[in-house]
């Protein structure tokens, strides 16, 4: 059995991944493919508690670096536990967000700095990165909007405020631009068709 492949999403709330996640994964099996759908942080036991602490509000007063460690924690079990031995198996592994979040989220938006970021994020990987990444880019705005509309309660991160996630977006950007051989950016307020289709096209060509 031959090598997996290893697919990300990332965006920030509101960009869709979760419905893409799913598309994609109806278009694999579909096609017979073998897959694997997780979620970052979470897709483990240890994984799902450190998810509980990070997005608790009452935990408001989690420090920048004990957020990012706890982030990258969640990682190297989720890396070892379930995405390794996936891949070895040969399944597709979809997972709701990845590496690029920390960049994103501690590294610009926390303004804790790029390389502090990479270098723990190679430790929790251990050698390992996503084969293709989507990023899916929407408006604060926007994801204002579709959040309104779903009636959705904020959890600790989602309720910095836009201007913290205008911050997560550009460091999206900034993640795409230097990375773009990676990171296919996808304008996520078209439909959800033509995003499914592009996803879809692009993971054909790798298969």
């Amino acid at each position: 059995m031959g090598k997996g492949l290893f697919i990300t999403f990332e965006g920030i709330d509101g960009c869709g991944k979760s419905t893409q996640i799913e598309l994609l994964r109806t278009f694999l099996d579909s096609k017979g493919i073998d897959n694997l759908v997780i979620r970052e942080p979470g897709g483990t036991v240890v994984g799902e508690k450190i998810r509980e602490i990070l997005l608790d509000k009452k935990n408001s007063d989690m420090t920048s670096l004990a957020e990012l460690l706890l982030f990258e924690a969640a990682r190297a079990q989720i890396v070892e536990e379930k995405i390794k031995p996936a891949i070895d198996e040969g399944k597709v592994v979809i997972c709701d967000r990845f590496y690029d979040s920390s960049l994103a989220y501690q590294g610009v938006a926390r303004n804790m700095g790029t390389d502090l970021v990479n270098l723990l994020n190679n430790v929790a990987v251990s050698g390992l990165d996503p084969d293709m990444t989507f990023f899916l880019d929407i408006s604060v705005e926007e994801s204002l909007r579709r959040r309104n509309k779903r009636g959705d309660e904020s959890d600790r991160i989602e309720g910095m405020g836009d201007s913290f996630l205008e911050k997560v977006r550009q460091g999206y950007l900034y993640a795409a631009l230097y990375d773009s051989d990676r990171i296919k950016t996808i304008d996520a307020s078209s439909s959800v068709e033509d995003i499914a289709s592009q996803i879809a096209n692009s993971v054909s060509e790798r298969l």
